[in-house]
């Protein structure tokens, strides 16, 4: 059952995979500014459900480092690891419903355009047992409204296929776990990364399926090292780990297509930026130069 809300509310779910890193602090600020801006809540989620994947410690650095940028959830943080239930249930009900099929499928069965072609949707495939859950999709467009990119319309049946929605090893896929989520927090907006845009239309159709509701969307400009590739735990010049946090926050503000003051302190700038927050100006995508103009501003 999910949570009645008349609010926005907002949210930042990180992967405890690493320590925060400038594209997640950027992506935590962006979603919480765009929240809080409408007078709604900002809730923390720690999407700690691949354990081979997580590092320890990691979950509870992420919150202290969040701490020390001004960015306090306005609730407990939720841990997904707590929640192994309500994803159970809802693919059982998806199974019930015919929504989705057992597969026996390993990812080397896949076709090289990696799109699943159906091959155990009427049944385990001769010589199969069954491996994973995945969820149906057909022939019906899938379209929603980016506040950044517009209107995207996607064709899962052609794009992807049906897909996971758990895993072989018995782990609920992310797709899965962030639709019963946001909907039992009650989340109204999903403002994240751009790196997730290709997922959204699959929560989307998750949704739909399971009769929860479409959350806004905004996808925020990945940032980017100077060879354009995407800013990553590993990047040493990562102003996270190597600037002053006023500092840090007005780079991300500069990111976002907002004012940057770094002479406001950390509290000050997350003030202004809440009052003054202008989602028409947030960017597309950001420059390679983002480091040199971040800190013109911050010398102004």
């Amino acid at each position: 059952m999910t949570r009645g809300r008349s609010a926005i509310t907002g949210r930042f779910a990180p992967s405890p995979t690493g320590d925060l890193h400038f594209g997640s602090l950027v992506a935590a600020l962006g979603s919480a500014l765009s929240a809080r801006s409408q007078g709604g809540r900002w809730l923390v989620r720690v999407e700690d459900i691949d354990p081979p994947r997580e590092v320890e410690g990691s979950a509870e650095r992420i919150i202290a480092d969040l701490a020390r940028f001004g960015l306090v959830a306005d609730e407990p943080v939720l841990f997904q690891s707590t929640r192994a239930t309500a994803y159970d249930n809802a693919i059982e009900r998806l199974l019930r419903e015919g929504k989705a099929f057992e597969c026996g499928c390993s990812r080397a069965d896949l076709p090289d355009n990696g799109v699943y072609p159906g091959t155990c949707r009427n049944g385990i495939a001769r010589g199969k047992t069954a491996r994973a859950i995945r969820a149906r999709v057909d022939a019906t467009p899938v379209t929603f409204t980016d506040a950044v990119h517009g209107v995207i319309t996607e064709q899962l049946q052609h794009d992807c296929g049906d897909f996971v929605i758990r895993r072989a090893d018995g782990l609920p896929a992310y797709q899965l776990a962030v639709v019963v989520d946001d909907a039992f927090q009650g989340v109204t907006e999903v403002v994240r990364g751009a790196d997730l845009l290709d997922s959204t239309a699959r929560q989307v159709h998750l949704q739909s399926l399971l009769g929860l509701p479409h959350p806004a969307y905004m996808h925020l400009p990945l940032v980017c090292d100077a060879d354009g590739r995407k800013l990553s735990k590993q990047d040493g010049d990562d102003p996270v780990k190597t600037l002053e946090p006023a500092l840090a926050i007005a780079r991300a503000l500069q990111v976002l297509g907002q004012q940057a003051r770094p002479d406001l302190g950390v509290e000050g700038q997350i003030a202004a930026a809440t009052a003054n927050w202008t989602p028409g100006t947030v960017p597309r995508k950001v420059s390679a130069q983002w480091r040199a103009r971040a800190d013109a501003a911050g010398a102004a």
